[in-house]
């Protein structure tokens, strides 16, 4: 099962791209602690984690297909 995972601002450039896929993730949950295992220096930043366009809160189950995105805090007018 692959999910898409797609970056904004700051966390793009922590990560080195824009997007990327994994595989073998059931949940947000897990998807973090891979992120921050996988790319340490997202520890040092906040950001939320947004499935199918929703932001969510709590843990959610994901499925193949499934577009999620790490959106860090939005600032401006």
């Amino acid at each position: 099962m692959s999910i898409q995972v797609k970056f904004f601002g700051l966390l793009t450039e922590i990560v080195g791209a824009d997007e990327i896929s994994v595989n073998g993730i059931a949940d947000t949950d897990e998807l973090k602690t891979k992120l921050l295992r996988d790319f340490p220096k997202l520890k040092d930043n906040r950001f939320v984690i947004a499935v199918s366009k929703q932001i969510i809160r709590n843990n959610q189950a994901l499925h193949a297909g499934d577009v999620v995105a790490l959106l860090p805090p939005f600032a401006g007018g």
